[in-house]
């Protein structure tokens, strides 16, 4: 088996090759040379790592173990390595690589030796020299960077997979201004890379067919042009700022875009630190509970309301500042959304069937109706079910979901995400186990993410990220609040929707009685649910103060008012 491995990727190595030298056949000898053999190499890497991993597990999951607990250690082992391979690989070849090991590190219901693992890819970027910089900024603009700039600093304050960020004054308006400009590298290699990734992903769908990962490649195809233009990122600035323009109130900051070519953009300078730098919120008298309920109105609006959301939230896309004199913000900051690379819009139909499916998981005794709309939106048969409502809900799955549960946890379940307390540990071991432990049910998990819109995979990977800042934020609240937060944006759109349906009914068919008994059903349990769960928001809101200052009379017993304004502020 090793070796017929070997030999198929050899040959896709050789297409590799063939296809880099096609593509570089107008540039002159020595650059074609060059191209061929740095391209083989990172394809070579890519390849050589795959194969591994994949003769890896053949032999981790073709043993026999004395014990159950023995065969998990060895799977988990087995994780690990294969993960710390692919990791080195990504970082050594960087660019698109940086971005799949980032995709994989937000999509939690994989293993967590591949999430943990790859992690660290959140903020591990490295920058380009000054002057490829440089050559690139006159060859998309025309103009060298001090013709547009009278300042300009060298040393990048942003470094992420795709571009980096330098701080310049423009010359024309004296502004301070952020500088985006994308690595050089990325547009020469862009085509091989993803065609390598694709072919490894192949590889291993051929060795493990039942483990498919083929998606993470399309997706990665279908989306990183987009990402790559960042005209095309400025038009989705402008969009999301069109769409919040008639919010009276929201603390979402969406900075000028000045000018933007394909693949630099000048925008404006915001001064203020990451939103979950606890030390800055803490030195400005920032409430974190406050930043995570913020985060959660903002995302849940773009969502269920406008249908064009942001798919890639993580702390460094987000920047907080204290609010400004004439701020919109009801609160004492603003949050600064600074990439706009990755939107997507859903239909109506998948907006609001998203949302009822919210509302049916929120309340208790929904079986019916969560199977239902998981169909609608998902397109999530019985079989597929339980594991689906985790990975939406982040949770070991509500009453009824699961039947016995095949973690063999005796915790209680509750009947709707309104009952959920905080998430334990013991659940979250409870989710892990059952993946690996229940017969089938890990690659039930690889069908659902092949079988799911892309869109959906999407709100996952968002809903995932918005969880992690929750966590890292160490709020007060109960995880529930963020989900109290979702669960009224959701029956706004159902509401909105169920006026729709009641007025277009009304000019095809004319007022019956019927249909306004259903009108006045509709309006009645909109508002019994939207102001019922503002009631639940305020008690939750009222124990997350008792929760601080319980913190800070810790604090100030242990170790004074330094330590009760650190504790407070979830520093300590």
């Amino acid at each position: 088996m090793p070796s017929l491995i070997y030999k198929k990727s050899l040959r896709g190595l050789t297409t590799l090759s063939v296809a880099g030298l096609v593509g570089w056949s107008a540039f002159e000898s020595s650059d074609a040379v060059r191209h061929f053999v740095l391209a083989t190499q990172r394809c070579q890497r890519i390849a050589t790592a795959v194969i591994e991993d994949v003769i890896d597990y053949r032999k981790t999951l073709g043993k026999s173990y004395p014990s159950e607990q023995e065969e998990l250690m060895a799977i988990s082992r087995c994780h690990k390595r294969s993960a710390q391979r692919i990791l080195a690989v990504l970082k050594r070849n960087g660019g698109i690589y940086i971005k799949l090991g980032q995709h994989v590190s937000s999509l939690h219901m994989l293993p967590i030796e591949w999430t943990s693992t790859m992690k660290p890819l959140q903020d591990q970027c490295f920058p380009t020299p000054y002057e490829d910089v440089s050559a690139l900024f006159k060859q998309e603009t025309g103009k060298d960077i001090p013709e547009l700039f009278s300042e300009f600093d060298e040393e990048p304050i942003g470094v992420a997979s795709l571009a980096q960020v330098h701080i310049a004054r423009d010359r024309t308006s004296g502004k301070k201004v952020a500088v985006k400009i994308q690595h050089p590298h990325l547009e020469e290699f862009v085509n091989i890379d993803l065609t390598a990734t694709t072919l490894a992903l192949s590889w291993v769908k051929r060795v493990f067919p039942e483990f498919e990962f083929t998606w993470l490649g399309e997706e990665m195809r279908m989306n990183l042009p987009l990402e790559l233009d960042f005209v095309h990122e400025a038009e989705n600035a402008a969009h999301v700022r069109e769409n919040f323009s008639d919010v009276p109130r929201t603390s979402l900051y969406i900075p000028e875009v000045i000018r933007a070519t394909k693949r630099t953009l000048v925008m404006e300078y915001i001064s203020g630190a990451r939103v979950d730098d606890l030390g800055y919120l803490a030195a400005h008298g920032i409430d974190r509970n406050q930043v995570s309920q913020e985060l959660s109105r903002i995302f849940s609006r773009m969502v269920y309301i406008h249908g064009f959301f942001h798919a890639d939230p993580h702390a460094g896309n987000l920047l907080i500042r204290p609010s400004l004199p004439y701020s919109r913000s009801p609160y004492n900051f603003e949050i600064a959304l600074l990439d706009h690379g990755l939107y997507f819009d859903i239909s109506d139909d998948l907006r609001v069937n998203y949302a009822r499916l919210w509302l049916a998981l929120i309340k208790p005794g929904q079986q019916k109706e969560r199977r239902k709309y998981a169909e609608l939106v998902g397109n999530i048969g019985p079989e597929l079910y339980p594991i689906f409502e985790s990975a939406v809900t982040g949770r070991a799955g509500l009453d009824g979901t699961w039947g016995d549960d095949p973690s063999g946890s005796k915790h209680r379940r509750a009947g709707g995400m309104i009952e959920l307390d905080a998430q334990s540990s013991d659940e979250l071991e409870s989710m892990r186990k059952a993946i690996f432990q229940q017969e089938g049910l890990m690659v039930s998990l690889f069908s659902m993410l092949r079988v799911i819109p892309r869109r959906v995979l999407m709100l996952f990977k968002m809903n995932d990220l918005l969880r992690s800042l929750d966590m890292e934020l160490r709020t007060t609240h109960s995880q529930m609040r963020i989900f109290l937060i979702v669960a009224r944006f959701c029956s706004i759109a159902a509401w909105q929707d169920d006026c729709r349906t009641f007025f277009t009914r009304c000019r095809d068919q004319g007022l019956r009685l019927s249909l306004a008994g259903t009108f006045l059903r509709n309006w009645w349990m909109y508002h019994l649910v939207y102001d019922g769960l503002r009631l639940i928001e305020w008690q939750m809101d009222l124990r997350a103060r008792f929760v601080k200052m319980g913190a800070w009379f810790r604090g100030l017993v242990q170790h004074g008012f330094r330590g009760a304004r650190e504790a407070a502020a979830g520093l300590a």
